[in-house]
């Protein structure tokens, strides 16, 4: 996803494949889910049962805690933070989703704007997700 030049055409293609696999589901149904791994790159072996593992993301305005798998404070002068593999994928649900979720979005470049957006995340916390908020967290493709 993150050397694409279109990749919500990709994520669109994705969830299109678990529609089309699930007899029953229907696309407009389906949305899209995350689990952030332990696994680097170069750790993972296969691919998963379903969905992609995403690598070459970047936190900015948070750290990531690998023991616990959540967001956590950044460290002093690193201004990004390097997530692990993340697995993306699609559930048969519009339900929303939990709401002790950090909804984070993700751009393509630094700029944030509406033309660099690609889709939401969803990251695990123990704070409150307004605290994520305010501090302007956002996942980036790239860093340059």
């Amino acid at each position: 996803m993150t050397g694409f030049f279109n990749p919500q055409g990709f994520l669109t293609a994705m969830r299109q494949e678990v529609t089309r696999a699930h007899k029953g589901w229907a696309l407009d149904m389906v949305a899209l889910h995350n689990d952030v791994t332990k696994f680097t790159y170069e750790e993972i072996k296969s691919p998963p049962p379903e969905g992609v593992f995403v690598h070459g993301l970047f936190l900015d305005g948070a750290g990531w805690d690998r023991r616990n798998l959540r967001l956590c404070e950044s460290t002093l002068k690193v201004v990004y933070t390097v997530l692990p593999v993340v697995h993306v994928y699609a559930i048969n649900s519009t339900a929303p989703k939990d709401p002790r979720l950090y909804q984070c979005p993700v751009y393509k470049k630094p700029v944030r704007t509406g033309l660099t957006f690609i889709t939401p995340l969803w990251l695990p916390t123990i704070k409150n997700p307004d605290h994520w908020i305010l501090r302007g967290v956002a996942i980036l493709c790239d860093i340059k």
